[in-house]
């Protein structure tokens, strides 16, 4: 795509194999995911906290986790939702749960950007119960989730509530 095209906001994608989503474009194979993460990150600081052409002016926003085994500081893109005000974080990874999720389960503390500002974040990875009620709701509210859920896992989708502790 050239960045003269025009391209539909992220609300008008109701599939996830919508050729048009962001996670669907193509990505330097060479590179893998992790450069076109890099690429994400780059275009939301330079555009103060808004996604670019790329995200068309939407996050996701980088989150900065520990990583579970290493201890390791990771940046990883993240879009966060919401349910009223309650934020939370979703992944659309097929093959496995994502490490962010493994680095938030570990080790709590989240650092997240959200527009220009940074906060520090206690992450929630939800489980049994409260996973149950929380993705029912999800799957109800989040067409592009659900059907995620329903055409490519037989998983259930990674779920982790943020709880922003103050700006950082």
């Amino acid at each position: 795509m050239s960045g003269t095209e025009s391209t539909p906001d992220q609300t008008d994608i109701t599939d996830y194999n919508d050729p048009n989503a962001p996670w669907n474009q193509a990505w330097d194979q060479e590179g893998g995911i992790a450069n076109w993460n890099d690429d994400v990150i780059k275009e939301f600081r330079e555009n103060s906290g808004k996604g670019g052409r790329r995200l068309r002016g939407r996050g996701p926003h980088p989150a900065h986790t520990a990583g579970a085994r290493s201890g390791k500081r990771h940046t990883t893109p993240l879009g966060p939702l919401y349910r009223g005000d309650t934020m939370y974080v979703s992944s659309f990874i097929e093959d496995k749960y994502p490490a962010w999720w493994y680095n938030i389960k570990a080790n709590p503390q989240v650092t997240i950007e959200l527009r220009d500002k940074t906060y520090q974040a206690t992450g929630k990875v939800l489980e049994g119960a409260d996973y149950d009620e929380f993705a029912a709701w999800v799957l109800a509210d989040n067409p592009l989730l659900a059907d995620f859920q329903s055409t490519k896992v037989d998983r259930p989708i990674p779920l982790v509530v943020l709880t922003l502790d103050g700006e950082g």
